[in-house]
Order: C-alpha cells, then structure tokens, then sequence
C-alpha cells in the first residue's frame, strides 16, 4: 500500500450490506442470502473516490515517463536495421473476435435466488449479455444483466466451485447446517457453468444438455481470453507505454513480481491495481460484520467486493478519459521532439549504459550465474515444448483445411459447396471447435511452468496461456489469409479441375513454408519475451538493495541530455534486460540451434506479445502485388487483380 493510500472505512454499516447494481436493479446477479441489494452509501463512495484520485495522482507521472520512452523506441526501431528473417506470412486484417453464441440457459437469481430460465448472447466483442427470453432479445428488448468477460474464471464442476466459495469465508464452515439447501447450491446441477472472479458477483448458468454446456465452455472461454488480451495485442506505442508503467508503479509500491493483473482494459488494469491493494483491509473491515453465514456470507462477500469495483471502475474509466486528450498533445509533442535527435539520444543513452554496465556487473553476473542460470534451461525448454505444441497443431490443421479445398475443387470448382468450403476455411481461426486442440496444448505445461517460475515470483500462468493462445490464433490467421490471396492470384476460369488443383497444391507447399518459418520466429519471440516476464522482476528485486545505489552519480548526465524519454532508472533496467536476454539467448541456441538468435537494441526491448516486422511488406505482397497493407485497419485483404472464378478465393 501506498504512503499517500488511505484506507477504504467500510465497516461502517456494512452487517447490511449485501450489494449489487444498483438500488431495485434487474438480474445482474443475487443475494444467496435472499435479502435485497443495495449499493454502497455516500460516504463509502466518497472514500473509493479518493482511493482512485490518490492511484491516479501517483501513476499517470510513471505513465508519462513511459510514453516517451515508447516513442523513442519505436522510431528507433523503424529507423534502425530490419530483422533478417521478418514475417513471410501475409498479415490478416481480420480483428480478433469470437462468433456471437446465443441460445437458453438457466441461472439463479432473484430473492430469494432460484434457478430461472434466461437467453443468453455472448457479443462478438466478448461481452455477454441476458434476457428474460428469445423474443426479447429478438425484438431489441433490455437485458436483464450484462458483464464483461474481463478476469473470470469458468468452472463446470459444481463440487469445485462449491469448495472455492468455501474457501472465500473459511471461518464460516461449521455453518452450512444453518442455511436452505436450494439457496446453497447444494441441489446438484447437471450442466453448471460458473463464472467466478475474484472481485466481483460470481454467475452461475446452467445448460440443458451436455453438448450444450461444452459450446457454452468454448465461447466463454474464447470471450474471456478476447478481453483480456485487449491491452497485450496492441501494437500502438501507447499500450506498450502503459502496461510498462503499470509495472514500474507497482515495483515502486513493492511488488515485483509478473502475475494477471495487466489483463483486460486500461481501466479493468488499474481498477485491479487498485482492488488488489485494497483487499487484505477491505477484508479485515468489512467481513466480520457480513451478516449470514457459510456460503450465504461468502455469496455476500462477492456481492460487496462487485459494488466497490464497479465504483472503482467508473472511477478509472473516468480519470483516463480526462487524461486521453494530454495523453493524444503528448504523443504529438513527442514525436516532433524525438524525432530529429533520436541518433543523438541513443548514443548518449549507449553511454550512460556502458559505463552503468562496467559498475553493476559484478553483482548483475553474480546474480545471473547463482539465481537464473540453474533453472534457465528448464524453463526454456518448457516454454518450448509449450509454444511448439501449439503452433504443431495449427500446422496440422493448416494442412488439413488446404487440402479439403484442394479435394473439393476436384469434384466441383464453381459449386456452392466449394464456396461454402472457402468460407469455412477463412473462418478458422475463429473457430474455437476447430482451435481447441491448439489451446490445449498451450495449457498442458501450465502446471509444470508455474512450479519453475513460481520461486522467481511469477504468478502470471493465465497471461502467458492466453499469449501462447493469441499467437496460435494469429499465425492460423496469417496463414489462411495467405493462402487465400495467393490462391486468389494463381487460379483463372482457363484452368481446368486438375490444372487448379495442382497450382493449389503448389500454394500449399509455398504457404507452409512461410508459416514453418513464421513459427520459428514466433517460438523465439515468445520465449525471449516469457523469460523475461519470468525472471526479469526477480533480478530487479533482487539487485535493487545494492545496485540502485550507483544510479545518482549518473542523474546529472542523463538530465544533461534533455529528454523525458531516458531516465537514469530505464537506462538501468535495460541494461539488465540486455544482459539477461544473452543468457536466454544463449540457452535458445543449445536449444534450437539458431544462429540467427540476436540481442539487438530492439530485441533488447522486445515484449511477448510484440508482432514486430508487421506492418513490412510481406514476401506474399512482393510476390503477387497485393495492395499495400494499412497498419491501422481493419479491412479484409482484397486482391489487386480481377478475382477469377467469381473471387471463390477472396478471403
């Protein structure tokens, strides 16, 4: 906790508080207890406001720091040397989305709660919404509740859930023999679906039919990882800016170690900053005087954390949105400013960091060869085994959708059920069915790599799955959008059946080695940026007693220089980057016997989620004239030339 933070008073009033969103508000949720909701009162707003107004004073300087020095890197990356091996791969248009899922469910609800039929809709986008019925929605009716996906967690094991609720108020477990049965959750559900998150209401659905839950799990799960990963996909300077700044603020308030909370929103971001630092004492204040008991108290308890994160959360959303217009003045500004003198700022930063090197790196060597090196290569070859996996099975099923096209253009090369085959092929990535075999693998080394980086303080297994995720995604939807337009190029009406299907198959060949080498350059990337998510806060923590004692000596040369983009402490921990990355470099080499493993500048600052080389043209461009690609846009790739046999190959 902060030396400005004070503490939230909840206790005030709170044996009646069971709150939720808003005075008399429909269905987003219920008391398991059965008394109405009611939200926080005045004054507890009152203090969350402040709460907020303190994180944001003490976090938007850290942030402006990093805005610039976001700025200085990326147009030190466009205007320095380009990777050797960049993306062969054409790189898709097509937004990150989930298909919208919608059908009926069940859900317990109302005072008191009890399990009631609703429809259910999980938006494109990942929010998922709930109506009283099918009609209503189909009329463009009022939900009953919606939440964002942001930070849940889905079981479907009634029997687990149980024991987590148990475990949100263990000193009330000789309780339960008090309390309703229905009320409990104790009447088994055949097909739950439990949404939990550990600052807000838990949800809980229940389907029909066990194929209906499993259609239910992927989505959910899909709109969960959509909207968590909203900040990590980014490219724009200003995201990269931000989720270092949520680092630097926490290490100054403490905390070094790499965990969940960068998933979601700027906003979602830093309201979990915040609740997480509020927790322990919200706690302490506010759940002995919970009335209720075992798992009606615990149910409570959600109830109370949801309302203060809502209020946490507008707060947020508020400061930001009046920080958006200096924040667009500032990234306008700096890059007037950085600009012209960017060679002359990255020779006097390569100075600062030679002489800042020779001085920590007796302790820096002794630190990497006694803490990070007897467990480095452990930790690569796992992520290894984790990305490899993943990116195998994309592979396969890459191969086995080129090649149902290639048969279906055999038997019937203008037909409705090529173009019905050519839409499916182009909806792959999207579809979590067909994909769930390449998230799988991502999740296998979950448990194996959380014991590894466990003692070096990472707690961060969900983002790391969700990037190995994300990475399977965006590679499947390179390689279809590729193929696509290739393919889209190769074919004419002159051709017959068999001539098209062997200019296909040379298409395949041609797309597979592009990906072969998108996938080795991608399984780097990840495991350069993972190990340093991993071990990085370590070392800084570790170092910081001694180290961080040599940085005065060189404030006043680092000032001298003029620019807000270098600062004595960045210079610093990108030294320590540099040098942890040539271990890891190193350990890649043994591994996978590249020699083309580099520690550039920009590697140096490489983070995992960073598709660099993206906005390049491509070989496929350069190969069949495509249009120039925008870096910003959403658009579908269409081709240059008139699309033969009715555009069937357009993506």
């Amino acid at each position: 906790m902060g030396p400005d933070r004070k503490e939230v008073p909840l206790s005030q009033g709170t044996q009646a508080v069971v709150v939720g969103k808003g005075r008399g508000a429909p269905g987003d949720g219920s008391s398991m207890g059965g008394r109405p909701s009611s939200p926080l009162d005045k004054q507890q707003r009152q203090h969350l406001r402040g709460q907020v107004d303190t994180l944001l004073r003490n976090f938007l300087p850290c942030y402006r720091g990093q805005l610039a020095a976001s700025v200085l890197r990326q147009i030190s990356r466009e205007l320095g040397p380009q990777e050797p091996a960049g993306s062969q791969l054409l790189r898709s248009k097509k937004l990150p989305r989930v298909r919208e899922h919608r059908g009926p469910l069940t859900q317990l609800r109302g005072h008191p709660p009890r399990w009631q039929p609703i429809f259910c809709v999980l938006r494109g986008d990942g929010r998922l919404e709930w109506f009283s019925h099918k009609e209503e929605y189909e009329n463009g009716g009022h939900c009953l509740g919606s939440t964002a996906l942001t930070g849940y967690t889905l079981l479907t094991s009634q029997r687990e859930y149980l024991r987590l609720l148990d475990a949100l108020c263990p000193e009330s477990l000789g309780d339960h023999t008090q309390e309703e049965p229905d009320s409990l959750l104790e009447v088994p559900v055949s097909f739950p679906l439990f949404l939990q998150h550990p600052f807000r209401r838990h949800l809980c659905f229940s389907a029909a039919t066990r194929e209906a839950q499993h259609a239910w799990r992927l989505a959910l799960q899909g709109g969960i990882r959509l909207q968590g990963t909203v900040l990590q996909r980014s490219q724009a300077p200003a995201a990269r800016a931000f989720l270092d700044a949520v680092r630097l603020y926490r290490q100054h308030q403490g905390h070094f170690g790499d965990d969940d909370v960068t998933l979601g929103s700027d906003a979602e971001v830093l309201t979990a900053v915040l609740m997480r630092e509020q927790l322990p004492a919200l706690r302490a204040q506010t759940l002995p005087g919970l009335r209720g008991a075992g798992r009606a108290r615990a149910w409570a308890w959600t109830e109370l954390l949801d309302a203060v994160h809502a209020a946490v959360l507008a707060g947020a959303s508020a400061g930001l949105c009046a920080f958006q217009p200096e924040k667009d003045e500032l990234l306008a500004s700096l890059e007037k400013t950085i600009r012209p003198d960017v060679d002359q700022l990255l020779r006097q930063r390569a100075r600062v960091a030679g002489r800042l090197r020779t001085d920590i790196r007796g302790p820096l060597e002794s630190c990497l060869r006694r803490e990070v090196d007897p467990q480095l290569p452990r930790v690569v070859q796992t992520l290894l085994r984790t990305v490899e996996a993943s990116l195998e099975a994309v592979r396969t099923l890459l191969a086995q959708g080129m090649d149902r096209l290639s048969h279906r253009l055999r038997q019937s090369p203008s037909g409705t059920r090529l173009r019905r085959e050519v839409y499916s092929f182009g909806e792959m990535p999207w579809d979590l069915a067909l994909m769930q075999t390449c998230y799988c693998e991502a999740e296998r080394s979950r448990g194996r790599l959380g014991q590894l980086a466990a003692p070096f303080g990472f707690l961060g297994m969900q983002s790391l799955v969700f990037g190995a995720q994300d990475l399977a995604q965006q590679l499947m939807a390179d390689a279809v959008a590729t193929f696509l337009q290739l393919a889209d190029q190769c074919l004419t009406t002159a051709l017959n059946c068999d001539q098209a299907a062997q200019r296909l198959e040379r298409v395949r060949g041609r797309v597979l080695k592009k990906f072969k080498s998108d996938s080795g350059l991608a399984q780097r990337r990840f495991i350069r940026g993972w190990g340093l998510c991993i071990f990085l806060p370590f070392m800084l923590s570790h170092l910081e007693p001694g180290c961080k004692k040599e940085l005065p000596e060189f404030e006043g040369d680092v000032l001298a220089m003029g620019s807000q983009a270098l600062t004595t402490e960045g210079i610093y921990e990108d030294v320590i980057r540099g040098c942890l990355l040539q271990r890891i470099d190193q350990e890649l080499k043994k591994t996978l016997g590249a020699n083309d493993v580099s520690c550039t500048l920009d590697g140096c600052l490489e983070v995992p989620w960073e598709q660099e080389g993206a906005d390049e043209e491509t070989e496929a461009e350069r190969e069949g004239g495509a249009c120039p690609r925008q870096p910003d846009s959403g658009a579908q790739i269409q081709p240059l030339c008139p699309p033969p046999s009715q555009g069937t190959f357009r993506s």
